[in-house]
């Protein structure tokens, strides 16, 4: 294999120890490419592009080695590609689909007719671009959406612009929606320009291919910078892009420091039908763009790629705010905002009505995904933070497409109708359709105190797994690490607090905010126990369990209360008290005491949250020794003392003396907070025993 070569615009990943243990297994080879090529989002983005090889299989039935395609199946993601996500087809039925085709009219049937292709049964279902990889006869193929050949595809004379860049090594092909017919144009344009290395697809994307995984990457690469160095060469000729810059950055504290003030009232307003996640960055390529002269001339024409509009929606919202606005005064930035969201509203209402077809789907959410705020940064709301973070680096793809565009000729986008087809394709409605369904918490964003360990991780988990976006907090930084360790930044991330330090409280609340764009759910677990006769009770003790228990929580709801109200979308609060805020016992006066104010504090604000839909409820363990970092310490050794037994009998002891003999687990206080937040809910102010029965707890 020859030396490792290095490019400037792209990364070059290939690791020739690892290619060489995988062999001469060709699928192997191709996945591998696959995964390095989506390793590099300047090369395509999460879930865009798709790549295949060719390989000479026996075919079961009758023992003939006939040729075998493994092509990425639909809807998955090249950068994490694996056997379980590609198809096999047999090339020669696919290319038989050519006797059977009828033209554009017939592109939905086609692709039912893909699995009468199938050779391999436990193949993904194969998507719409089977048919442009399975018309060429090269043995690896690559379709991706570099940014660098997007901005080519995409510019105002494309194929002449193409043509200087690569001479007559590349061809081209103009417009299409992805598809059979498309797959025949390919193959047209090859036949009459034999000898070419690649495609160019007019605003779409690039085609390349090699006789192996390796000279196929090499060839992807080459193509994406002789591309890359061509638009750079322009940008200097040019002195600046976006016509230069029109607005000036904030400083990037103070940026965050606006994102996290607004976010929750662009959350709340993006999602006036479905709640949504939201994602905010400020990297300096987006900020060129959104400060420049061009953005209000750029921005409207929209995408051009199909998979970055899909996304993104065809155009985003531009917030007519000035960056040094004054945003304390809710109210005031709400009546800005609230007209700037009808308006887009009314927009894609009417891109919708205009361009729908008698069978279209219905229209869906008009609210926007993308929002540029000049100054300070770029914002996406989506369903899931997986789905929002795409869509913002999408949206970054597509600054990049038209910063190349512009530089070497003019961008342009694709035409409504021609988006809207795409967007409302019957086969991507379908797609939709066989989704999953979402879970309980989807959607919903939700921070728990003490959720290093115990009790709140076993809560803050249980969030996670019922669909929540969860912060983890916790004084201590070593065991966030650990507890969080297990979930991507899509699902959950831990952020030190002191909940008695309300500089702390507030600081947490502005990276929740930061992170998934507002909060839903406060849990507030954190807590310790002191069990201390009167007399032996100081003043220390008492502080502190006042502090972290009654204080704590007083500081939690204040602050985040404030953020749920900017949402408008109501919310749940769920405090971690105790029995023993019930039930008078020895030994126990600090401890009950501020349990007990924790309990009438739930009370208090339910009746006077209720007019903004935020519900306060109460979940009171009791005997949560397995697991609880609290039976760790002297509290065990306490309420042995006052039961007259050993530490090391609490366990049994606890179990028995309930009136259903069970040992209650941190999971079973994580069902009872689940309960709270998912099921109850029209319930408010109520205490939920989870304790298996104590006579003496009932609150009623």
């Amino acid at each position: 294999m020859e030396k490792v070569k290095t490019f400037k615009y792209v990364d070059y990943l290939w690791d020739e120890n690892k290619a060489a243990a995988l062999g001469d297994d060709q699928v192997a080879l191709f996945l591998y490419r696959s995964n390095i090529l989506g390793a590099d989002l300047r090369i395509t983005n999460y879930g865009g592009g798709n790549t295949s090889c060719k390989t000479i299989e026996k075919d079961p039935l009758t023992n003939e080695n006939v040729e075998v395609m493994w092509v990425k199946g639909s809807g998955g993601d090249i950068g994490t590609l694996t056997r379980k996500g590609i198809a096999g087809l047999y090339t020669e039925r696919l290319r038989n689909l050519k006797n059977v085709y009828q033209g554009l009219a017939d592109e939905d049937r086609m692709v039912g007719l893909f699995n009468h292709c199938i050779f391999d049964l436990d193949s993904k279902a194969p998507s719409i671009d089977t048919p442009l990889h399975g018309l060429l006869p090269f043995k690896h193929i690559d379709h991706l959406h570099p940014d660098a050949l997007i901005a080519v595809a995409a510019a105002k004379d494309s194929e002449k612009i193409t043509k200087e860049i690569w001479g007559d090594t590349m061809g081209w092909v103009p417009w299409q929606r992805p598809g059979f017919d498309l797959g025949l144009q390919l193959e047209k344009c090859l036949n009459d320009n034999p000898g070419i290395r690649g495609i160019v697809l007019g605003s779409h994307g690039l085609f390349t291919w090699g006789d192996t995984s390796y000279e196929c990457y090499i060839n992807s690469l080459e193509v994406i910078e002789m591309a890359s160095e061509y638009i750079a060469k322009k940008i200097e000729e040019n002195g600046q892009v976006f016509g230069g810059q029109k607005v000036e950055s904030l400083s990037p504290v103070d940026r965050k420091i606006k994102a996290a003030q607004i976010m929750p009232l662009l959350r709340g307003l993006a999602s006036s039908e479905s709640r949504m996640v939201g994602h905010f960055t400020d990297s300096d390529t987006v900020l060129e763009f959104i400060n420049s002269n061009d953005l209000d001339r750029l921005a409207p024409l929209g995408t051009s790629c199909p998979d970055h509009f899909l996304r993104t929606k065809i155009q985003p919202l531009i917030l007519s705010l000035s960056p040094n606005e004054d945003l304390t005064d809710s109210a005031a930035i709400l009546e800005k905002l609230t007209p700037l969201f009808e308006q887009y509203r009314e927009e894609y209402k009417e891109y919708y009505e205009t361009c729908k077809h008698p069978n279209s789907p219905a229209m869906r959410d008009p609210n926007p995904v993308i929002i540029i705020y000049p100054g300070v940064g770029m914002f996406s709301f989506s369903k899931d933070k997986q789905t929002t973070r795409v869509a913002s680096e999408f949206y970054v793809n597509a600054i990049n497409v038209m910063r190349g565009a512009e530089a070497i000729s003019e961008y342009t986008s694709l035409p409504r109708q021609e988006a809207f087809d795409i967007e409302y394709w019957l086969l991507e409605e379908a797609k939709l359709q066989r989704m999953p369904k979402e879970k309980p918490l989807s959607r919903k964003i939700a921070v728990v105190t003490g959720a290093g360990g115990g009790i709140g991780q076993a809560i803050a988990d249980k969030m996670v797994q019922e669909g929540a976006v969860v912060v983890f907090t916790d004084l201590n930084q070593e065991a966030l690490d650990s507890v969080t360790a297990k979930y991507s930044k899509d699902q959950a991330v831990g952020v030190p607090c002191d909940v008695t330090n309300e500089q702390a409280i507030a600081n947490a609340f502005k990276e929740t905010v930061l992170a998934f764009g507002g909060v839903d759910i406060i849990v507030h677990s954190a807590g310790l126990a002191i069990s201390k006769s009167l007399e032996d009770t100081t003043t220390k003790d008492w502080d502190l369990l006042e502090d972290v228990l009654v204080k704590g929580q007083f500081l939690m709801i204040k602050n985040g209360v404030e953020i749920i109200k900017k949402q408008g979308l109501g919310g749940d609060i769920v405090n971690i008290a105790s029995k023993n805020g019930l039930v008078a016992g020895p030994n126990n006066v600090a401890y009950g005491t501020a349990k007990a104010a924790q309990q009438h504090m739930t009370r208090l604000l339910a009746a006077e949250l209720a007019t903004d839909k935020i519900r306060v409820n109460v979940v009171n363990p009791d005997g949560v020794i397995v697991g609880s970092k609290i039976w760790e310490g002297s509290w065990a050794e306490g309420r042995a003392k006052a039961n007259g037994i050993s530490v090391e009998e609490l366990p049994a002891f606890y179990a028995k003396r309930n009136l259903l003999n069970e040992i209650i687990l941190p999971e079973d206080i994580a069902n009872g907070v689940f309960a709270c937040v998912a099921i109850l809910d029209k319930s408010t102010g109520n205490i939920i025993n989870v304790d298996g029965g104590m006579a003496n707890a009932f609150p009623r």
